[in-house]
Parts: structure tokens; sequence; C-alpha cells
């Protein structure tokens, strides 16, 4: 009789939701984040010190990541949106402000580049900087050679002078397909304005860009990646953190193909990734620890390590493995960073116009 009368008191404080100790509900971020952009281990030391579950998912185009984010309820706590999107994004509401007195190591950040991100985001109100980086020329050491003689790719002719292009055709040749790039690159090369959004300068763009068609294997944004290190192409307008990672799967594989990356001495686009909490991020306390945790120099370090990407924490230099601080196409100096340009988002009409010159520039219809 006495054990039923303990069974009922328990049972009454359990309805009541009285001092018996409750199963804490386990945290959890969501990351929605460019394929290959994070060291693994960064993850699990998180979680490690912070007992916050990581749901990370990748994505490798923009426009997939503002698809998501346009039709609502996406879920994610924490996604990483390149500057003109993340400008654009900003003016669809899309994204909380920052509260900077929850990010203690924001003082970390590099303030050169976080004015190069307040193009896209004034008083960088919304998104700190993650990983930046240039679109350039990466290639087969040896088939370049082959094809160039002792002149390495370092000028967009390579790839818009057809006669040259096509020297590559046969080893294989990887576009990017992102039209906010190419056609940048391609107005700059015109010499025309790169941000220009005068239809007559895209359209010159576009005819040049539809050129590279016939000599070009596929538009893709992270399968070169792989095909460089295996051999299966040989040129690739990338950019340079995927280079150098195709670079160190060919030396992990053994397989004697050495793969480098150049910025055209033309100059280039300079991109930004950033971080930023959308407006309905379900977990916003954990989104801004993690943001926390990726600004801390020896983390963001790591991440470099890993990925061969530039970071935006300044603080974070001295402690990146030195042949990656020393290459100038991942650290450019100030002469080169002097040729690197941004370009603002597109307006919808734009947008529009630039999308279907894309799809004509691809397929030729």
């Amino acid at each position: 009789m006495k054990s039923l009368r303990i069974m009922v008191w328990a049972f009454g404080l359990l309805l009541s939701g009285a001092s018996l100790p409750v199963l804490a509900q386990e945290r959890t971020v969501n990351v929605y984040n460019w394929s290959d952009y994070i060291d693994p281990k960064v993850i699990d030391d998180f979680t490690k010190e912070t007992g916050i579950k990581v749901v990370y998912d990748t994505y490798d185009s923009n426009e997939v990541l503002e698809t998501r984010l346009l039709a609502g309820k996406t879920g994610y706590d924490v996604v990483a949106p390149s500057g003109p999107f993340l400008q654009r994004q900003i003016a669809a509401g899309l994204y909380q402000k920052l509260d900077k007195t929850r990010l203690p190591n924001i003082k970390n950040l590099w303030p050169e580049i976080m004015a190069r991100l307040a193009v896209y985001d004034p008083g960088n109100q919304y998104a700190v900087n993650y990983m930046w980086f240039t679109t350039g020329l990466a290639y087969d050491v040896e088939k370049a050679k082959e094809r160039l003689g002792d002149e390495p790719p370092n000028s967009w002719d390579v790839v818009f002078r057809p006669e040259t292009l096509k020297k590559f055709a046969d080893c294989g040749v990887y576009v990017l397909d992102s039209p906010e790039d190419l056609f940048t690159i391609a107005l700059q090369y015109l010499r025309l304005n790169p941000d220009s959004r005068n239809q007559n300068d895209l359209k010159r763009a576009a005819d040049l860009l539809g050129a590279l068609r016939r000599n070009v294997k596929k538009f893709h944004s992270s399968e070169y990646i792989n095909a460089l290190a295996n051999g299966d192409i040989c040129l690739a307008v990338g950019w340079a953190g995927d280079s150098f990672q195709a670079r160190n799967r060919a030396r992990e594989a053994q397989n004697e193909i050495v793969i480098d990356y150049r910025i055209p001495k033309e100059g280039t686009l300079m991109s930004l990734d950033n971080l930023a909490i959308p407006k309905d991020a379900p977990h916003v306390e954990e989104a801004y620890a993690f943001i926390d945790f990726l600004l801390r120099p020896e983390v963001a370090a790591r991440n470099t390590n890993a990925t061969n990407f530039a970071n935006g924490v300044l603080a974070s230099k001295p402690l990146i493995n030195k042949d990656i601080l020393d290459n100038k196409a991942i650290y450019p100096d100030a002469a080169v960073m002097s040729r690197l340009f941004t370009v603002k988002s597109y307006d919808p009409a734009t947008q529009k116009f630039i999308t279907r010159e894309w799809t004509r520039v691809k397929t030729g219809k």
C-alpha cells in the first residue's frame, strides 16, 4: 500500500512538472554552407565544447541557397551567402540584424575585408565574413606547358581567345556554372565596367562567353575539383581555394598530376562568402555560438588550412600554414589586391536578362 502511495505521488509530481529531474532537450544548430568549406573536426570540437549538435548541409550554388531562403521555413540557423546575393537577400528581409554583443570574437575580423563586405552590407549589420577568394585559372602544369610552352596561363586570353582555348579542348575544360562570376570577368576583359547593367554591354559579354561553349566539356561549380585532381580535365575557370584543393588531392593520390592556379594579370572578381542568420532561424542562441566559434583565430586558421580559402579573421594569419599564407593566389599582395574588384547584386530586370543569356551561353539556344 505504501509503495502504491509513493507511485501516485511521483506520478502527480510528473504531471505538475515539479522537482523531478527532466532530461535536457538536445541543443541543435542547423547550418547550410558551401561544399568542402570547413574542417570537419571543427564541427566535432564545437559540439564537444558546447554540447550543441551541428546538422550540416551543403550546396554548390548561390541560386540553390536563395531558392530555399525565399521559400521560407528552411529550418536553417546559419547560412553562407556570397556578397551580391547577401545584398539582395538583405533587401528582401531574409536576415536578422546581428547583435554584435553576442559575438565577442568579432574583434578578430579583418578591417579591410569587412570594408569590402560593406559594399553589400552597409555598416556590416547583417553578416560577418567567413571566407574570401578570387576566380581564376586552374590548370594541369604539364599539359599547359605542352600547349603554351614556358609561359603559364596567367591571362584571360587563355579562355577568351578561341584559338588558345581550343588547344586545351582535347584534354578537357570546365567552367564555373556561375553567371555572376563569368559576366563580370567578361566585361572586365572587354574593358567595360564589370558592374555594368547596360544590356548592350551584357550582350557583348554574353557573345564573348558563348564562344567558349564548343571547347568546354562542362559548366559546373564543384565537379572540376576532382576532375582536375584525377586528370580528367586540364583547365578550369574556378575558385582559388577549390583549385588548391584539387592540387592537394592529386598529391594525396600520388598520381604525378601537378595542379596550379593563377590570378589573371587583367584582374578578376573578388568574392566574399559570409555568415548570416535567417529571419526565421529556430535556434538563434546556438547560431551565435557557432558563428562566434568560427571567428576564433585558431578555428579560422584551421578552416583555411583545410580548405585553402583565405578567411576574414585577421588574427588568424600567424596560425595559417606558411605555404598557404605565402601563396599570393590565396593571400594576394597589395599590387594584386588593387586589381581585384567586387560587384553589386543585379536588379530583377538585369538578373532576368543575365539568366536568359547564360542559358544561351551554355546551350546555344
